[in-house]
């Protein structure tokens, strides 16, 4: 599998009045044309590793890297008038809540014409059908109505839609999903990643899928790669994600209510020093690692 994207050692450091706070510690990993799930709780840096890639974390935050190259091209040293031209042109980012994405103040189909045009150079008649087609793509049943609505007139799922329509318009090689369907409710989120799902297989485009929900990451994904304190802990197939060998990821997968399993008091995760620092699990490795649920 070549690689569409490769990161090797990327961090990220903010100054704090303790010293340096290191918000990506050492992450590495390669995306094909597949999806990339990266799991772990809230501040593991999972959101931070998707800004850092796309240029978007801003001072008094640092972004390094041994390398960080998109098609083999390196993106990290590029000028920032170049760095823009790459966003949304061959990586596109959706984020969680549509509404805080789209402009209030302007037409669904002005915002989806404004970004195809920025990153195309097309006319406005062709941006206007290109946004059309893709408001169809996601399974918009009045592409019309909905291309003259303003962002208050459409519900999150729909919102959401667009988005991934207006970032999709430009045809990125490469998709960073963060949260996408956390504020959806269970019908709506599934209907969003099927189209997700759909558009990004017929294009043949990487994905990478920021979540918290480690049950719908291992429905969805191919590979997952599990956060905590900064830096990948494990990586292993999803289809194995249920099998994971990191006591971290063991003590996250035990965390979640079961159904058919209540308990009166769900078990309480207790990290382990040596997580922090300690060697990266993969799905070859047997030996288990201190800490866990108690």
């Amino acid at each position: 599998m070549s690689a569409l994207l490769s990161v090797r050692d990327l961090r990220v450091t903010f100054p704090s009045r303790q010293g340096v706070f290191e918000a990506v510690r050492g992450v590495s990993f390669d995306l094909g044309r597949e999806r990339l799930g990266v799991v772990g709780e809230s501040g593991s840096g999972k959101s931070m590793t998707g800004r850092a890639i796309l240029g978007l974390v801003r001072p008094p935050g640092r972004v390094t890297a041994q390398a960080l190259t998109l098609g083999g091209q390196d993106i990290l040293n590029l000028p920032e008038r170049e760095r823009r031209k790459i966003r949304g042109r061959r990586i596109a980012m959706v984020m969680q809540d549509p509404k805080f994405s789209l402009n209030p103040v302007m037409r669904v189909g002005d915002q989806i014409v404004e970004a195809y045009r920025l990153h195309s150079g097309a006319g406005r008649a062709a941006a206007r059908l290109k946004a059309l087609e893709m408001l169809e793509a996601v399974r918009i049943r009045d592409p019309e109505r909905v291309y003259q609505s303003y962002p208050h007139e459409v519900s999150g799922g729909m919102g959401q839609r667009i988005m991934i329509a207006m970032m999709l318009a430009a045809g990125p090689e490469i998709l960073i999903a963060d949260e996408p369907t956390s504020a959806l409710d269970v019908s709506v989120r599934a209907e969003v990643l099927r189209i997700m799902d759909d558009l990004v297989r017929d294009r043949g485009m990487g994905l990478i899928f920021i979540s918290h929900d480690l049950n719908l990451v291992a429905q969805f994904c191919d590979r997952v790669l599990i956060m905590y304190a900064g830096r990948i802990v494990e990586t292993l197939a999803a289809r194995d994600l249920h099998a994971a060998r990191h006591p971290y990821t063991q003590g996250l997968l035990n965390s979640l209510p079961r159904l058919d399993a209540p308990v009166e008091r769900l078990p309480v995760l207790e990290r382990a020093e040596e997580w922090r620092e300690g060697p990266l699990v993969d799905a070859s490795m047997t030996e288990a690692l201190p800490g866990g649920l108690r």
